[in-house]
């Protein structure tokens, strides 16, 4: 209607397209494998968009679409049919198999035509392409980039070239057209059965990329599962497949300074939590991730004080990009240091690496970033003193929620309001608690004073911790989610406070209340934890925050109900996670649906979740480390096996397992008996 404004640009839904993926580049298309100038699909090299079209065309009609059939991370296999050309045959007689593959700033296509006609077939095969090197956060914002004309390169060659970034595109034998849309064109004539095999290829040149494929092989070797439950072994490959995909380092970062991009598209860069979270999932298959993600992030440890990036000094970063991120209302620097959390999850991550067998001369030479660590800690973590640790974004264009729940209404009470800033969240507690523990028996173990404080200081958090976020409401007695800025509990029931247990942080008694909550039917009436119960009245199953699924978040509650010895609820949620790993053919996206399993035959995907993600693929790990119950202490001379009292894989074979470098295999029995071969002499196993 005249004068009636544009509707406003929205992020665009993935849950539909096919990815196929080799960090940093990614291609995304229709089921048909057509790239189209639409929504989030494109191929995608280092933040920006080199090519926003691709589509085939026979006889300059696309064919019917029959199948898409993902060939591991990196290549995608789709058949479709130009069924004009079967004449009067009721059978399909002429196939188009295009095959595409993804490699480090490249993407590759062979596109096989067969016939099984008895006459000759000829047709005119084209691929019409499309440039406009949009960056990421503007597509993520729904919006396109300028398109730009392709030049002429060669013969079948074609080249895009815009802000020092050349996108070049080479077919074999095929006649080039440049143009806003370009064209590669082979006419074929195929005889009776006979197939014809065309061939083109893209590679993207961009030096002002921050990030690159490490050089060499993935840092780990695949974990080897026979359990009766047939599941976990096909979600494990998968994963490990995704994982690999994901692999990346720093554009001119040294060696061995390898770390897993968070997810395709949108995040497909360093981020601190999720980096860092996946490779404490990573731990049974190696340390060498884990020691690649500490000094990735130690190399940009903070080192002043700057509120328009959230630096400050002994920080870990959030997110690295090119260049200010704008989305939303938030405008992020290239390097931003807004999250409460990650400087935590540092100190953790590098305790349980030196208790997986991490080298100790690598250990000692992170220490002097773990003190730095432990000194953001004591001087900035808590600025108003009060004990607890705590973020405001301060600057005003950096993210309102700077825990995993980061999006701007995450932070609801019982009644739907919001939580004003400054937060305090219940898991960061968890995690300071742990962090001042863990710090304490790396600082004792190589000899560095503060140990005493450090013990000192976990010990008071847990009395506060204990006096102030425990709330009576109507899901019973529970930790709260957060204390606002008034220092008032967020009363809400979330899937936060399972990320206390296994801390130490919680007394038995309260143990046991947080995991006869989280199995609640308000909390786990769905295909896993919810991020907040059915009982909420923010509650939402397809709220990013507020009653969705998040594959991570359910596993990390799995391994710390196994953890702190729960071993039936640990085992409830393993289940769930399971059956909706079936339902995803084996690739859990980011999040889905917290939809109640009454009402859902399957769980309802949640359109923009990234898939793959880095910690949704680790899950598939940590659900195989909470079924053995796996606990090794390479310094204290002993691993602990405690399998879980309910296994929901039943009995269970794990091959390759590392554990100070050795390949340990590890089978429980019906019944629970255990085997374990190949620990390195020095280690005992205990069985408790």
């Amino acid at each position: 209607m005249p004068g009636q404004a544009d509707p406003p640009s929205r992020q665009p839904l993935l849950h539909d397209l096919v990815s196929t993926i080799a960090a940093p580049t990614t291609a995304l298309s229709g089921a048909d494998g057509q790239i189209r100038h639409t929504g989030a699909q494109g191929l995608f090299h280092a933040d920006r968009r080199a090519l926003s079209l691709v589509r085939l065309l026979v006889d300059g009609k696309e064919p019917e679409p029959v199948s898409a059939a993902v060939d591991g991370a990196s290549r995608t296999r789709f058949v479709s049919l130009p069924r004009w050309l079967d004449g009067d045959s009721i059978d399909p007689t002429v196939r188009v198999d295009r095959t595409r593959t993804v490699t480090p700033g490249g993407m590759s296509e062979t596109i096989e035509i067969s016939s099984a006609a008895a006459r000759p077939v000829t047709a005119e095969v084209s691929v019409e392409l499309g440039c406009d090197l949009a960056p990421i956060e503007r597509v993520k914002a729904g919006k396109n980039g300028t398109a730009l004309s392709a030049e002429a390169a060669g013969d079948g060659r074609l080249a895009w070239r815009a802000d020092g970034i050349t996108v070049e595109v080479h077919g074999p034998d095929a006649h080039a057209k440049p143009g806003p849309t370009a064209t590669l064109t082979w006419p074929i004539t195929l005889g009776p059965r006979q197939r014809v095999t065309l061939s083109w290829s893209a590679r993207v040149t961009d030096p002002a990329a921050v990030m690159a494929a490490p050089s060499g092989p993935a840092e780990w070797t695949d974990l080897q599962v026979a359990a009766a439950d047939h599941r976990l072994g096909r979600l494990l490959a998968r994963s490990l497949d995704d994982l690999r995909a994901l692999r990346l380092t720093e554009a001119g970062a040294p060696p061995g300074h390898t770390f897993i991009g968070a997810g395709v598209p949108w995040y497909l860069t360093l981020f601190g939590r999720d980096s860092l979270w996946t490779a404490r999932m990573m731990l049974p298959l190696g340390t060498e991730l884990a020691e690649g993600t500490l000094r990735t992030l130690a190399r940009r440890q903070g080192v002043k004080v700057d509120k328009r990036t959230g630096e400050a000094p002994g920080k870990i970063m959030h997110e690295l990009r090119r260049g200010l991120f704008v989305v939303g209302d938030s405008e992020l620097p290239g390097a931003y240091y807004g999250t409460i959390d990650a400087t935590l999850l540092w100190i953790n991550l590098l305790h349980d690496a030196w208790r997986w067998g991490m080298p100790e001369d690598r250990v000692a030479g992170l220490l002097p970033a773990l003190e730095a660590a432990l000194g953001w800690l004591a001087e900035y973590a808590d600025p108003d003193g009060d004990g607890f640790i705590e973020y405001i974004d301060e600057d005003g264009r950096g993210l309102a929620n700077q825990g995993w729940k980061d999006s701007g209404d995450a932070m609801r009470f019982h009644d739907g309001s919001q939580a004003e800033p400054p937060i305090a969240l219940a898991e960061v507690q968890g995690y300071a608690f742990e962090a001042a523990r863990n710090g304490a028996a790396l600082l004792d173990a190589f000899g560095h004073p503060g140990a005493v404080r450090w013990r000192d200081y976990a010990a008071a958090m847990a009395e506060r911790f204990r006096e102030r976020f425990w709330v009576d409401g109507p899901h019973g007695r529970h930790p709260a989610l957060a204390l606002d800025a008034a220092k008032r509990p967020v009363d809400s029931l979330t899937s936060n406070i399972g990320h206390l247990l296994g801390t130490g942080m919680l007394s038995a008694a309260e143990t046991e209340a947080v995991a006869t909550l989280l199995v609640s039917p308000g909390m786990a009436g769905g295909y896993g934890l919810r991020t907040m119960s059915a009982g909420d009245k923010a509650f939402n199953p397809l709220s990013y925050h507020c009653g969705s699924i998040w594959t991570h978040d359910t596993a990390i509650v799995v391994d710390a109900l196994a953890r702190a010895g729960r071993g039936r609820e640990s085992a409830q949620l393993a289940r769930s996670l399971l059956d909706a790993a079936e339902m995803f053919d084996y690739r859990l996206p980011e999040l889905y649906g917290g939809d109640d399993r009454g009402s859902a035959p399957r769980p309802v995907p949640y359109p923009a979740a990234c898939r793959p993600q880095a910690w949704s693929a680790a899950a598939a790990v940590c659900l195989v480390r909470a079924a053995l119950g796996v606990e090794p202490d390479v310094p204290g001379g002993r691993v602990t096996i405690r399998p879980l009292p309910e296994a929901p894989f039943g009995p269970l074979t794990v091959r390759g397992l590392r554990i100070a470098g050795a390949a340990v295999d590890v089978t429980v029995r019906e019944g629970g008996a255990v085997e374990v071969t190949g620990l390195p002499p020095g280690l005992r196993v205990e069985t408790p």
